[in-house]
């Protein structure tokens, strides 16, 4: 199978590494196990649990326990509607390759995480991009999804999104939610919403609805990466209809088989206890927000869309190099590490990562900031 370079693993393993200070990263900042143990308020029990669990393969699609707390972040899933996988990425692809056939035609938000058209598009997919854009507040224009839509024949099999968005941070509401499950019912098309920020939205209630909630064949992929600051379980899951679910358990024995059982027992317990969690790390995210709009404000070659949700913004700049050179040149002189927008097939940005530890995040735009004033 050829695939294409992902674009935003291939900068990250070449530059992470060797940054000071790291505004590319998009986890809330990562917990310990002790900070994780802490906010539980069960110390000694999960202690007890760990050191007498035995390492086996474990419950293959998951613990009772841990299917039960992800369906209680829904409106109406049940345990046995949602598949453990290896991370939101192994769930993103585990539901493509089920779903998609070669020469179906799939539809896909850009600018969104890379596998939502580089997966489809290996198998043998014709994509369609929806592109989203600054002038909209980086919503779809769902004109133009009925216009793909129409211009496929009415036969998609599969439309991607992303919410709240990475890079943009933007969020879509229910309403808009409700209204592109309407337009993917029309022409019977599954709908993947990659939904790995949900939980972090920094008005009202940070969990966003979810499409698996609104639509019948709606599928809502998420991990314990980004919103419980735990990237370090790889666990991550699809919820979605029984019909889909059983399809994933016939799929998955080929890749997966089952994720760790100290990662299971450790993500069940984060779940229980993310009311703590969040109350931590919305904390964190405001504290960054507001450190990036000061920045913003007084930065005359960076603009931006405020974003709404998740833990990345996409700034625009008006320097004469390309977005790759820009990063790289940063880096290289003052350790401050950004993704470039190229990396994400919008050249013209630069993603930042603003809910990492706030002292880095003010110190790393400082040094932004110094370097932006010799142009």
């Amino acid at each position: 199978m050829k695939i294409r370079d992902f674009g935003v693993e291939m900068w990250m393993n070449a530059y992470e590494n060797d940054c000071t200070h790291n505004l590319a990263e998009t986890c809330v900042r990562s917990l310990t196990v002790e900070e994780l143990l802490d906010l539980s308020g069960k110390r000694e029990e999960t202690l007890e649990q760990l050191v007498q669990t035995r390492l086996t393969y474990g419950d293959i699609p998951g613990s009772l326990r841990l299917r039960q707390a992800i369906a209680g972040l829904y409106r109406i899933m049940s345990p046995e509607r949602v598949t453990i996988t290896n991370g939101a990425i192994g769930a993103n692809a585990l539901t493509m390759l089920t779903l998609v056939e070669p020469g179906d035609r799939v539809i896909s938000v850009l600018p969104t995480y890379q596998q939502h058209y580089s997966i489809p598009e290996s198998i043998g997919a014709q994509v369609d991009i929806l592109q989203l854009r600054e002038e909209n507040g980086w919503l779809p224009d769902l004109d133009e999804l009925r216009g793909l839509v129409k211009k496929a024949g009415g036969k998609v099999r599969l439309i991607n999104i992303n919410n709240p968005n990475n890079p943009t941070g933007s969020v879509m509401e229910e309403p808009m939610l409700r209204e592109i499950a309407g337009i993917a019912r029309e022409a019977g098309a599954w709908l993947l919403c990659d939904e790995v920020y949900r939980g972090l939205c920094h008005q009202g209630d940070p969990y966003t609805a979810s499409v698996a909630d609104l639509y019948e064949k709606g599928i809502s992929t998420g991990s314990m990466s980004k919103v419980y600051s735990l990237a370090g379980l790889r666990l991550g899951w699809i919820a979605g209809p029984r019909e889909l679910t059983e399809r994933l358990e016939r799929q998955r024995d080929y890749h997966i088989i089952s994720v760790g059982r100290l990662d299971d027992l450790l993500a069940s317990v984060a779940l229980e206890s993310r009311e703590a969690i969040s109350t931590r790390n919305l904390a964190i995210c405001r504290e960054g927000g507001r450190l990036l709009a000061e920045f913003v404000a007084g930065e005359p070659h960076i603009s931006y869309v405020k974003p709404k949700g998740g833990t990345t913004a996409f700034l625009r700049y008006d320097l004469p190099m390309e977005s790759a050179e820009l990063c790289r040149r940063l880096q290289e002189e003052t350790g401050v590490m950004l993704l470039p927008g190229s990396a994400l097939d919008m050249e013209g940005y630069l993603r930042i990562g603003y809910c990492n530890d706030p002292g880095i995040t003010e110190a790393g735009l400082a040094r932004f900031g110094e370097w932006l004033r010799q142009f």
